[in-house]
């Protein structure tokens, strides 16, 4: 078993990228960031690949920030601003929505927070049944990151982006699917499989046509999130140097009910 934190397996056209930290729950370390951007790269050099697998080993998909290391990553050339190193945290993840061909993501596990951020980026989902899935930064005290404010009302419709919002709630992969954010939920065991069928059936068709029919159904929906994403880092790192940041995290890692004050 390879030690890489983010592994890379291409196999009759479709690559599979797998999360490798299941002991860590997938979180966004620094090696699970900079992993999945390589493997990225790599994907997007090879012209051979017809259809992308994203998945994660263990238990969980992915757990989003890993808040024993922080909520903000400080890679850079020159020391980072708050909201670029708020950024920076989700910009590999965002690379996904660099490659011209259709991604699925087989969500094995629980998918939370940024690790959410990283299914929604995907342009198909097959959810487990019985995992749990939203965005739950206002749980934590924090403006939500990686264009959730974005993503969500695109998939669900405004009055159901701002439940999910505004409580923080997660829901189950049964209900992740009904509300529209999944086209799948599967047995645990069949997570991975159902996503292979899937793409297999992708990978049949020709190549170039899915290439520009992915292109084509993004530009007539304007689809521009990044830029979301960058607007959100900014508030992001606001938000991380209040009182109920610090109270929400500390609540998270104590396995508790928060004591927010509104400072």
């Amino acid at each position: 078993m390879s030690d890489d934190a983010v592994l890379l397996n291409t196999e009759n056209y479709i690559a599979t990228i797998t999360l490798n930290r299941a002991e860590n729950r997938n979180s966004m370390t620094e090696d699970i960031l900079s992993g999945i951007q390589q493997r990225i790269l790599e994907v997007k050099a090879d012209p051979d690949v017809r259809c992308v697998i994203i998945t994660g080993k263990g238990s969980s998909f992915c757990a989003g920030a890993d808040f024993k290391s922080g909520a903000q990553r400080n890679a850079g050339a020159r020391p980072l601003q708050p909201n670029e190193r708020s950024f920076s945290m989700y910009q590999p993840f965002l690379t996904v929505l660099e490659l011209e061909v259709p991604v699925i993501g087989a969500l094995n596990g629980h998918a939370i927070g940024g690790g959410m951020g990283l299914a929604l980026v995907c342009d198909m989902r097959v959810a487990n049944k019985k995992s749990k899935y939203g965005s739950n930064f206002t749980k934590l005290g924090l403006h939500p990151g990686m264009a959730t404010t974005y993503f969500l009302p695109r998939f669900v419709g405004i009055p159901k982006a701002a439940e999910l919002l505004f409580t923080g709630r997660l829901v189950n992969g049964e209900e992740a699917c009904d509300l529209g954010l999944m086209n799948y939920a599967e047995e645990p065991d069949q997570v991975l499989a159902k996503a292979q069928e899937l793409a297999t059936e992708v990978a049949s068709c020709a190549p170039i046509a899915n290439r520009w029919t992915k292109r084509s159904l993004y530009e007539n929906v304007d689809w521009n999130p990044v830029p979301a994403a960058k607007m959100e880092a900014d508030l992001q790192s606001r938000s991380i140097e209040t009182e109920d940041n610090k109270e929400g995290v500390a609540a998270l890692l104590e396995k508790r009910k928060p004591n927010f004050q509104g400072k």
